[in-house]
């Protein structure tokens, strides 16, 4: 496995950071505070060229491959501060375009992509409900099929982008009594009759992505916008999931690499005792924990997005980057907090806020106990 950059990729990877840091970190505190979307810099994002990386040319996108894709990713994370304006660029890329352009019909990737690929339409992906989070298929949000449309009738909860989407993948089940077999997804448009949301949702972090409750009663959805075939939801499901821990998570590299820069420079430069903070061996630890966590947790999402790549399966692959890079941000982000002291408390120093924004890390598309699970039933079903 050679994970070496192209010249090409590192290209890209600079001009990427040097977007974030240009044109979506500026303002953050301020935004944060009072939970605000960064709609100027969605519109130069989609201009940029950033909103439609992986799909390709002939639906507006960029036609990045997954390395590219995960080298640009990294490079944004390394330059933007704006958490919340990160999750809302990779739900939108990765679990809602990526679905249509894997399983769509050929009508629907023609209507649907070039708009979100340039960002003039925003995209959600509904799958998580107030009684089923990490017990998808447990999802009571139900399909039935009339003639030439379908009813959909429940609750999507914890929705990224849900308040401002325009578009949004929608899981619901045709039979409950078939379990994963009878899970469908759908293309629910916003303005849809019966399709509402209900509630914006108020967080810890990431408070710049919008969240909400989204709410469908008798909402009529045309068989055209089936996404797939009936039944077809949970291989519409792994994919995505396997697509967002795989290239999603390369973003979160980048903040810890950004993070570890910080606090190296504030160990050398605050002084207690006569000397540099950094010159003390408790301090050293912290800095030599953050730096093995990130470098360990970076091998892992190169090695599930090069298996992607490869087009080998990476599901327990990409579960096991999943969890230790989302515990790394929590645990690199808390020894950030500790270097910088008193200061790592005030919002001003925007230390607190990294934590803050990286605790969803762990919960977020699949929990830490569900990517333990994952990787245990992996180990059992193999034989000998």
């Amino acid at each position: 496995m050679d994970f070496e950059w192209s010249f090409e990729q590192k290209t890209f990877r600079e001009s990427m950071r040097k977007f974030a840091e240009k044109e979506v970190s500026p303002g953050i505190i301020e935004r944060d505070m009072k939970g605000e979307f960064n709609w100027e810099a969605w519109k130069k994002a989609g201009e940029f060229g950033i909103l439609g990386l992986p799909i390709p040319e002939e639906y507006g996108g960029g036609g990045a491959d997954i390395m590219t894709m995960m080298a640009g990713m990294e490079g944004f994370g390394l330059g933007c501060r704006d958490a919340g304006f990160y999750l809302s660029l990779a739900a939108h890329t990765i679990i809602g375009e990526i679905p249509i352009w894997k399983f769509g019909s050929e009508k629907q990737k023609l209507k649907y992509l070039p708009k979100m690929c340039s960002g003039e339409w925003v995209s959600a992906y509904g799958l998580s409900e107030p009684d089923a989070g990490s017990d998808a298929i447990s999802l009571r949000t139900s399909a039935i099929r009339k003639a030439d449309h379908y009813i959909l009738n429940g609750t999507k909860m914890f929705i990224t982008n849900g308040p401002i989407a325009d578009v949004v993948v929608v899981f619901a089940t045709v039979d409950r009594s078939k379990g994963p077999k009878g899970i469908t997804a759908f293309i629910v448009e916003k303005g849809s009759l019966g399709f509402s949301v209900s509630r914006a949702l108020d967080k810890m972090g990431q408070r710049t992505s919008p969240t909400g409750e989204l709410v469908f009663e008798d909402c009529a959805v045309p068989l055209e916008n089936r996404l797939g075939e009936e039944g077809q939801g949970m291989p519409i499901l792994i994919e995505s999931l396997e697509w967002e821990r795989a290239c999603l998570l390369t973003g979160s590299i980048g903040v810890c690499e950004y993070e570890l820069a910080r606090c190296v420079k504030y160990a050398n430069e605050r002084v207690q005792f006569g000397k540099p903070i950094g010159q003390f061996q408790l301090i050293q630890e912290r800095l030599a924990n953050m730096k093995w966590r990130l470098e360990a947790s970076r091998l892992l999402v190169y090695r599930a997005a090069w298996m992607k790549q490869k087009g080998i399966p990476a599901r327990m692959e990409a579960a096991i980057a999943k969890l230790v890079m989302s515990e790394t941000r929590v645990a690199n982000s808390l020894d950030a907090v500790q270097i910088h002291g008193g200061y790592g408390y005030m919002r001003e120093f925007e230390v607190e806020r990294v934590l803050r924004d990286s605790i969803a890390a762990t919960i977020g598309a699949g929990s830490t106990e569900i990517q333990k699970i994952t990787i245990a039933r992996h180990l059992l079903s193999k034989k000998g």
